[in-house]
């Protein structure tokens, strides 16, 4: 097995496929807030057990996926 091909040796690049990312950003803005909901729900015990900045995690995470869709809509145009 070769790591470099020569030029001539190359096939073309296949075209770049046209994607909706926005699907994939949505699905995870919801798992996100399933998440969030959860850890509120239990907000109590995981406080005293340690795990609080699970809630952080899942701000964040829905703050991302916020900033993900207003990128790849700005992209878009």
């Amino acid at each position: 097995m070769r790591l470099w091909l020569k030029d001539s040796e190359r096939r073309p690049d296949p075209a770049p496929l046209k994607t909706d990312d926005r699907t994939a950003f949505l699905v995870g803005m919801a798992l996100w807030l399933i998440a969030l909901v959860a850890v509120v729900v239990f907000v109590a015990p995981l406080d005293t057990h340690g795990f609080s900045w699970w809630l952080g995690t899942c701000l964040i995470g829905l703050v991302l996926g916020v900033a993900a869709l207003v990128y790849s809509k700005r992209r878009r145009r």
